[in-house]
C-alpha cells in the first residue's frame, strides 16, 4: 500500500459518505479516476435504485479528458459488482472502458458479488488492487455488513444522561439533557439511519415526533413497541406524516402510514422486531429509548453501537439510571458545549 493510493481512496470514503441515509439497503461507495496523479472523474452511490459510484465517477470525465479514461487507475472504495441488480454491472463498464488499473478499498461481502467482480477484473487482464484502507472501507459500511452476514439491521443505542448518570428525574415530568447543538445532531443521526426506535412509555411520556426536523434528507421509519395497543390516537407518532411501525400482541394490518406488526409472545421481542426490520429491508435502527428498552437490547447483546451524550454540567439528585454497557471500546469523544459524545462499540464486534 502507498500513500498515493491511501491519499485517493480516503477521497473515495469522503463521497462515499455524501451518500449516507440514501442507499440502503445498498452500500456506500465512492469512486475516482486518477490520470498522472491528476482526479479526471469522481462520483458516489447517490441513492438506492441509481446510477453506483462507478458509473457517476466514469460519467463525470469531461470531453477533453474521454481519451484518458482508458490510461488511468479506478479507485472504488467497495469492489464493484459482477451481476444485474437495481442497475447492470459495473465490473462489465470497467472493463468496456478499457481501464487497466482498479485499487479497490475492500470486497464486498454480498454473495452475488463477493470476490465474483474482482475476479470478473483480473480475468479480463486488468491489474487489481485490495485492501487500500480496509479497515476503513469496512468501517464506513458496518450497517452493511452487519446486514449481510448477520441478516438483521444494525443497532444503535442511544440516550442522554446528566453528569452523574441520570437518564430522567423521578417525576413525569420531561428533563431537557442536551443542548441545542446536540439536539440537531441527534437529528442528523436520524436522518442516516432507516428507522428509529422507542418503548411505549416513551412514546406516552415524551410524545416525540421522532423526525429529522431540524436537519435535511430523509425521514427514518418511526418504530414503537406497544405490546397491548394502549398508547393514545393523538400522539405525535400517529399522526399519518410518515411510515410507522407499531409492534405488539393483539393485530396486524396497515392504517394509512400505520402498520401493525403482530408478535408472537411466546419468541423474543427484540429477535421478532429485527427479523421484520430485516424482512422489510430496514439496514439500521436507531434505539432511542426507554431506559428498559435500551438495557434490554444490551442484555441480549442486540447492539452494535452505542452513542452516549452527557451534559457535563447538569446534575440530577435524584433520578432513573442510565442504561448499563458491558466492556466496550471507545472510538471517539465529540464535544458540542455543555455535551460530551461517546462513540462506543462491544468489544466483540466483528464485522
Amino acid at each position: 500500500m502507498n500513500d498515493i493510493d491511501q491519499k485517493y481512496m480516503f477521497r473515495c470514503l469522503e463521497l462515499a459518505g455524501m451518500g449516507a441515509g440514501y442507499t440502503a439497503p445498498n452500500p456506500l461507495v465512492g469512486s475516482v479516476l486518477v490520470y498522472q496523479d491528476r482526479i479526471i472523474g469522481e462520483g458516489y452511490h447517490r441513492q438506492y435504485g441509481e446510477a453506483h459510484a462507478e458509473v457517476n465517477c466514469l460519467q463525470s470525465v469531461a470531453d477533453e479528458d474521454q481519451d484518458l479514461i482508458a490510461s488511468s487507475t479506478l479507485y472504488v472504495s467497495l469492489e464493484p459488482c459482477a451481476h444485474h441488480g437495481k442497475t447492470p454491472p459495473c465490473s462489465d463498464l470497467i472493463i468496456r472502458k478499457g481501464i487497466k488499473k482498479v485499487v479497490i478499498g475492500c470486497r464486498d461481502p454480498f454473495p452475488e458479488v463477493d470476490g465474483k467482480g474482482i475476479e470478473k477484473l483480473k480475468a479480463a487482464g486488468i491489474a487489481v488492487t485490495t485492501g487500500v484502507l480496509g479497515k476503513e472501507s469496512e468501517e464506513i459500511n458496518r450497517r452493511f455488513f452487519c446486514w449481510v452476514k448477520k441478516k438483521r439491521p444494525y443497532v444503535i443505542v442511544k440516550w442522554a444522561q446528566s453528569a452523574n448518570g441520570k437518564i430522567a428525574g423521578n417525576t413525569d415530568e420531561r428533563v431537557r439533557i442536551s443542548n441545542d447543538f446536540t439536539n440537531r445532531l441527534v437529528h442528523r443521526w436520524r436522518s442516516e439511519e432507516a428507522a428509529i426506535l422507542v418503548g411505549s412509555r416513551t412514546a406516552l411520556l415524551d410524545n416525540p415526533a421522532l423526525t429529522n426536523r431540524l436537519w435535511t434528507g430523509k425521514q427514518p421509519v418511526r418504530m414503537v413497541l406497544d405490546h397491548s395497543l394502549q398508547l393514545p390516537a393523538n400522539l405525535q407518532l400517529f399522526d399519518q406524516q410518515t411510515a410507522t411501525l407499531v409492534f405488539n400482541d393483539l393485530k396486524e394490518g396497515k392504517e394509512g402510514n400505520i402498520a401493525y406488526c403482530l408478535l408472537q409472545k411466546d419468541k423474543s421481542t427484540l429477535q421478532q422486531v429485527l427479523q421484520i426490520c430485516y424482512e422489510r429491508g430496514l439496514q439500521s435502527i436507531l434505539v432511542e429509548g426507554g431506559a428498559q428498552l435500551l438495557q434490554h437490547f444490551i442484555r441480549e447483546g442486540l447492539w452494535d453501537e452505542a452513542r452516549i451524550i452527557t451534559n457535563e454540567k447538569l446534575f440530577l439528585a435524584e433520578g432513573l439510571s442510565a442504561p448499563v454497557l458491558p466492556e466496550s471500546r471507545q472510538s471517539e469523544i465529540e464535544k458540542l458545549e455543555t455535551d460530551s459524545i461517546q462513540y462506543l462499540f462491544p468489544v466483540s464486534l466483528t464485522h
